[in-house]
């Protein structure tokens, strides 16, 4: 009888993140060791997961430049300590070219604390939401940015996105088209807009790709009174959710990732080799 493979796993951390820099670090240090004693061996950040400032401007104040800074240092540190790679759902990284902007910089870091890869979020949201006294202007604390990104990792290829970004499929496909194994989406989705499309959207991704989703998220109500909608998953190939978190607040979901698989999905349902538009890259 032959011997079972022992799988990968990734952790999506959910978080309820607030204005204070160092005690957001202290709650995502606790949950990600609670995710290594679950035997994840990378674990996905929220996006916003150092501060979710009163204003959007306060990330301003506690912006870091590329290579140095408490959150840097956090995420190398907590990763080499931890031996596990750490994606930084964003962190933010002063513009070189905006002064007064930043970039939401996702971050990631090997399990030796080696910083490997930055994504910049490319798609702001800058919306008025329907029926609803919401809106949102991230270009006016955020430069966006304009390169896809695939990091080369011992799970798998992960290509790189952010929360808004998930509603723009034509970037996954580039990132498929780059070899992307392993997708991540780090979201602080509204309460409203998650409730009507996060899971759809995240399984859509899944499902298209045939890829898996690891897709982090904030929960709760923050400083500003803005309320995000949580509900963190892992997503497989075939769009069937491995792990989710239920509760509000902070929490972990833990799912394994499995590339034969994969590779058997993507092999018996050809979808992907019957495209008829392709991506250049």
């Amino acid at each position: 009888m032959s011997e079972s493979r022992a799988l990968p796993k990734t952790a999506a951390i959910q978080m309820n993140s607030g204005a204070d820099v160092a005690a957001n670090l202290a709650a995502a240090r606790t949950l990600l060791e609670r995710a290594r004693a679950e035997g994840a061996q990378l674990a996905v950040l929220p996006e916003n997961f150092a501060i979710m400032g009163r204003r959007e401007a306060d990330k301003l104040a506690v912006a870091e430049t590329l290579g140095e800074g408490p959150i840097q240092d956090f995420l190398s540190r907590t990763a080499r300590e931890l031996g596990m790679w750490i994606i930084g759902g964003t962190a933010p990284i002063r513009s070189e070219t905006r002064p007064d902007k930043v970039a939401a910089a996702s971050l990631v870091f090997d399990d030796a604390g080696r910083f490997v890869a930055r994504y910049d979020k490319i798609h702001l949201f800058d919306v008025d939401l329907p029926d609803r006294e919401e809106r949102y202007r991230e270009s006016a604390t955020i430069a966006a940015g304009s390169k896809p990104v695939v990091v080369e990792t011992p799970f798998g290829r992960v290509g790189l996105a952010v929360c808004y970004d998930v509603r723009f499929p034509e970037l996954f496909r580039h990132l498929l088209a780059e070899g992307a194994q392993i997708l991540c989406v780090p979201a602080a989705f509204t309460a409203a807009t998650g409730r009507a499309h996060w899971e759809t959207l995240i399984r859509a991704r899944a499902i298209e790709n045939l890829c898996y989703v690891i897709a982090p998220a904030q929960s709760g109500v923050h400083a500003s009174g803005r309320e995000t909608y949580g509900h963190s998953m892992i997503v497989d190939p075939w769009g069937h959710v491995l792990a989710c978190v239920e509760e509000v607040g902070a929490g972990v979901a833990v799912g394994e990732i499995d590339l034969t698989l994969q590779q058997q999905v993507r092999e018996r349902f050809p979808s992907l080799a019957h495209r008829r538009f392709r991506i250049a890259v």
